[in-house]
């Protein structure tokens, strides 16, 4: 794949390739060396070649994309590199995997060969494409058939069919033309042998190089846990890149879901395949009726407005659990009506066995086999969800690495709670004797930024703490000639923050929830100068460079809801096994988190800017501390003046 063995070892020879005068630098227009990329190549280099497990946090700026890419593609065996979001999977199979590989591999005989590849739901459906088209007709919305349209001049020319590079407002039709797992009618659907996903699936089992994302990964897992095959091939070594994301994703995957969206998907599904290969069956309306009758009496049961609960709460007699079993007893008469006339059709048999693993999918949330699975609810809008999660996501993970590669990395710029790995460990279950790297970001944090942290607030859980937040960060704002994040903990806090600020801001504002993210972040860049108001989902994976970003305030230390059922559950387990609940539950995580957040503040060398954190018990607690040393050396100030001063002393503002 890489062409002839040079001499000297793979760290040897990835460190050559990155440092000044390597393959990287001649063919990579603008790319420098640096020390802590170098360390980290030499590091992953080692791993592969050693069959072992390394965990590295590289701190931004590292560059840790060539990082692992250049050891990985010397080391000439098949690699799958998973990400946590599509977007960064995206970037790298576009652009930094093709730099790479065109800067490796000049003069060698044969390419080395990249897939991508999705879940199935990204890609362009052809049947249910061309179901959507011959229903346009009777669309409510004249925008959708436009849209359809569209979509199917672009379906004429892509060989992918990826929804990335579909033409813009796709997302809005995507339900009506892409196909879950559960709604694929696989080798039963007419247009199998065309389908974008099987033919996307191909070239990943052929490729040397796979670039794939988290849930793609855990989703392999689990369908060869069920002895379905595999979705992804094998390979010699897994490159996880956003490593923090894996203990919160393997969680939802190791566990099950029933979800009110899932079932109404089903009962829609259904009642389409009655017209086109049933409709004389009296008994199947009348079953789907009774499930989503049965599917609104649930919803009700767990109660008003949006909230998430452990189970027990709300399963109490002629509660959510009488709710759940009728839903139970639905599905039950569903299945027998669709079984009796499943054979008429492929979409009649897919929804068969949907409806089945609905049923076993009940009976697997309310008579859970594992005790240290925890039953949870969350209820938004008219759907909810019921969960079970396990405990523990660190058995299960290390016995699946150790049957999936012989040589693991995982890496991210926040794994490390101060200079400790150990949370992040035991989350997956990692030995204490795994390889460990820690490399701090190469940015100058002494100069370019300042935590400013304001004296005078009161507690977080006392009378007025939100309002006095707001005043402080109104007063950061008017300093800050540029763009500001100001990230929430909740979203009452953000509604409360949205209020005030509209009435008193002479700059544009932003709000999660008012518009998609991207569009969101986008009309932030341009403007230069907005105040953006976001939750958890602004914390982490959001890159704006330059003067755009300037400030991000946050509003509390980012500890875990006190309701989570979850999170109460894992507490009570370690205090059980007469641990400490809030330093190896609490703590960390909230730590991990606030190094998310304030991640967002300096992306480029060239970037500048001020972190308030406006939690007192940053510096009144003794573990903020633990905060403090896990944040970059920024210097620390407490008085409003120096933010300021800090903002008159950079040259760009002046």
């Amino acid at each position: 794949m890489a062409g002839p063995a040079e001499a000297g070892t793979l760290a040897d020879r990835a460190v050559a390739e990155l440092d000044a005068g390597g393959a990287v630098s001649r063919a990579v227009e603008g790319f420098t060396p640096r020390a802590g990329q170098l360390r980290l190549g030499a590091a992953v280099a080692g791993a592969l070649e050693q069959d072992e497990v390394l965990v590295a946090e590289a701190g931004t700026g590292i560059g840790k994309t060539y990082a692992y890419l250049v050891p990985a593609l010397l080391d000439g065996r098949r690699v799958i590199i998973s990400t946590g979001t599509r977007t960064l999977q995206d970037q790298l199979f576009h652009r930094d995997l093709p730099q790479v590989r065109a800067a490796l591999q000049q003069g060698s005989e044969r390419p080395m060969r990249i897939a991508l590849l999705k879940g199935r739901a990204n890609y362009l459906c052809r049947y249910r494409l061309q179901r959507a088209e011959a229903e346009a007709g009777s669309l409510a919305v004249p925008e959708e058939a436009e849209r359809l349209r569209a979509v199917a001049e672009w379906a004429q020319g892509t060989d992918s069919g990826d929804l990335a590079e579909a033409p813009a407002g796709v997302e809005a039709i995507a339900e009506r033309i892409t196909a879950t797992p559960e709604r694929c009618l696989g080798q039963g659907c007419p247009a199998y042998d065309a389908c974008f996903f099987y033919e996307a699936r191909r070239r990943a089992h052929e490729a040397d190089v796979v670039v794939v994302n988290h849930h793609l990964l855990l989703a392999d897992w689990a369908v060869k846990d069920a002895g379905y095959g595999a979705v992804l091939p094998s390979a010699e070594a897994v490159v996880l890149d956003e490593a923090h994301l894996l203990p919160d994703t393997a969680a939802r995957f190791f566990g099950h879901t029933v979800s009110a969206r899932a079932v109404r998907d089903l009962l829609r599904d259904t009642r389409t395949a009655d017209q086109r290969e049933a409709g004389d069956v009296p008994a199947l309306p009348r079953a789907a009726d009774a499930v989503e009758a049965a599917v609104a009496g649930l919803r009700q049961a767990l109660g008003e407005g949006d909230q998430r609960g452990a189970w027990h709460e709300v399963a109490g007699p002629a509660g959510a659990g009488d709710a759940a079993a009728e839903l139970r007893r639905g599905a039950a008469e569903l299945e027998r009506v669709l079984g009796a006339i499943a054979e008429r059709g492929p979409e009649l048999e897919a929804c068969h066995r949907r409806v089945r693993e609905l049923g076993e999918g009940l009976d697997r949330f309310l008579e859970p086999e594992d005790e240290h699975e925890v039953q949870w609810f969350e209820a938004r809008g008219r759907g909810f969800g019921l969960h079970l999660t396990p405990l523990d996501v660190g058995s299960p993970f290390r016995r699946r690495m150790a049957r999936e590669a012989a040589a693991w990395v995982l890496v991210s710029a926040t794994l490390a709670v101060g200079e400790s790995f150990a949370a992040f460990r035991r989350r997956l279950g990692l030995p204490e004797s795994v390889q460990t790297l820690q490399l701090p970001s190469p940015f100058d944090y002494a100069n370019r930024s300042l935590l400013y942290c304001p004296t005078g607030l009161p507690m977080p859980n006392q009378a007025g703490y939100d309002g006095a937040v707001i005043e402080r960060a109104l007063s950061v704002i008017g300093a800050t000639p540029g763009g500001v994040f100001l990230l929430f903990t909740s979203h009452r806090a953000l509604r409360l923050a949205r209020g005030r600020l509209r009435e008193q801001l002479d700059r544009p504002l932003l709000v999660q929830g008012e518009a998609p993210q991207g569009r969101l972040l986008a009309a932030f860049a341009e403007a230069g100068n907005a105040v953006l108001l976001g939750t958890a989902s602004f914390w982490q994976g959001v890159d704006v460079r330059g003067a755009a970003l300037s400030a991000v305030i946050i509003d509390r230390l980012p500890f875990a809801a006190p309701g989570d059922p979850v999170t109460a559950a894992r507490q009570r387990a370690v205090e059980d096994a007469g641990g400490s609940a809030f330093h190896e539950v609490l703590l960390p995580e909230a730590v991990l988190a606030l190094k998310q957040g304030a991640g967002r503040l300096i992306r480029d060398e060239a970037d500048c800017g001020v972190l308030m954190i406006a939690d007192p018990r940053l510096i009144g607690r003794a573990y903020g501390r633990l905060f403090r040393d896990s944040l970059p050396a920024m210097p620390l100030t407490r008085d409003a003046a120096d933010v300021h001063a800090f903002w008159e002393a950079q040259p760009w503002t002046s």
